[in-house]
């Protein structure tokens, strides 16, 4: 038996960095940047790339700018049709 995707009703589109991306309505930001192959959210005050790791918004490592409000944390919101969604690599800050 074929696996089936996700219905219309699920698909997101959303914008990471300036560019368009398909994910689920029941994916965390967080997945969405992975499978967009964008592993940095910030940058430390030394310039280390961060990233998600804990999943759970306690370590804070994953704070990214979604429609321009900064400091969301990517792991604890989902992904929605038409959210915007900035890390620290494009210099808009976080």
């Amino acid at each position: 038996m074929r696996e089936q995707g996700p219905g219309p009703e699920k698909i997101a589109k959303i914008w990471i960095n300036g560019s368009p991306f398909e994910a689920t309505t029941d994916m965390s930001v967080a997945a969405a940047l992975m499978r967009h192959d964008n592993m940095q959210t910030r940058q430390s005050v030394s310039g280390q790339p961060r990233f998600a790791v804990c999943g759970m918004g306690v370590c804070q490592e994953c704070r990214v700018r979604i429609n321009g409000h900064p400091h969301k944390l990517a792991c604890q919101e989902y992904c929605r049709s038409g959210m915007v969604i900035n890390t620290e690599t494009t210099g808009l800050g976080v």
